[in-house]
């Protein structure tokens, strides 16, 4: 059955994100990423008071890959 949309407003969209309106029958949007932080660092809010005497992040990875992404498109063949 067609979808009826309204009105709609897109502020952002990310480099990872999909954007779909209307009918669909797969979406599979693909993205791989990997963030080192230390203590504290993704806090948000207002008047926070955050004490981290001693903080550090381990960025050791030993393995090759952490995700292997294979688009369906290409798959198929």
């Amino acid at each position: 059955m067609p979808a009826v949309v309204g009105a709609i407003k897109i502020v952002n969209v990310g480099t990872g994100s999909v954007v779909h309106i209307g009918d669909s029958i797969q979406i599979a949007p693909s993205s791989v990423a990997k963030t080192f932080a230390g203590a504290g660092s993704f806090n948000t809010g207002d008047g926070l008071r955050i004490y981290n005497m001693v903080s550090s992040t381990n960025t050791y990875d030993a393995d090759l890959a952490d995700s292997i992404i294979t688009s369906a498109d290409k798959a198929v063949g």
